[in-house]
This record gives C-alpha cells, structure tokens and sequence, in this order.
C-alpha cells in the first residue's frame, strides 16, 4: 500500500539587506560563528530554510526560504519567542538603518528572476 503524498510547493523565497555599524562589525561577526541553537529551533519551527547570511564589506545580504502557509503569523512567532528576542537584542544594534526611517533595519529586496 501507498500512500500518496502531495508534491512540495515552491517556496517563498525572502531576500533582504543592512549595513553594518563599523565599529560593531566583529562582534556581529562573532555572534554569527556561534548562532545558539534555540535561536536555529525558532527559525526551523517558524518553517524558514535555507538562511544564508552575506557580508561584503559592512553590507549584509540575508537569503531565506520560507516553507509554511503564514509567514505573518510564524514572524509574529518567531518575534516573540524569548531566546530570539534576547538573539535580537544583541545584534540589532550592529546593524544600522540604511534608510534612517527606525525600526527593523533589514529591508526587503523584490524578486525580479528566478533560474529554476
């Protein structure tokens, strides 16, 4: 007997970038040579995969790929989880706005092609 499962979909693919605070640039390189593992647990459980972050000089690049059905409400999650938001407060203040509008200082970059 066989069970029939559905295929994969695609998915959500979400790239984003910042800059880094010079004079904040190794320790953030620190946090990241050891990123604790409850903090990978969150991310797994809030469906996200295949995270990648990029650094060329004081740009970063972050790449992940999101495979749930609500990326608003496994976000929302994420953010609250304790360990995340005690990850967060150590590097956020690394990164630095590049747009100096507040908040989050990781933007969004829009899909334009795909080589499948």
């Amino acid at each position: 007997m066989s069970t029939a499962s559905s295929p994969r979909r695609e998915p959500l693919r979400i790239c984003q970038t910042t800059h880094l605070r010079p004079e904040l640039r190794e320790r953030y390189l620190e946090l990241h040579a050891a990123v604790w593992e409850s903090v990978e647990a969150g991310l797994r459980a809030a469906h996200i995969e295949n995270y990648t972050i990029f650094i060329r000089g004081d740009m970063l690049v972050g790449y992940y790929e999101y495979v749930g059905d609500d990326l608003e409400h496994d976000l929302a999650v994420l953010d609250a989880d304790p360990d995340t938001q005690r990850w967060l407060a150590l590097t956020d203040p690394c990164q630095q706005d590049p747009d100096g509008e507040g908040g989050r200082p990781w933007r969004s970059l829009t899909e334009i092609w795909h080589l499948r």
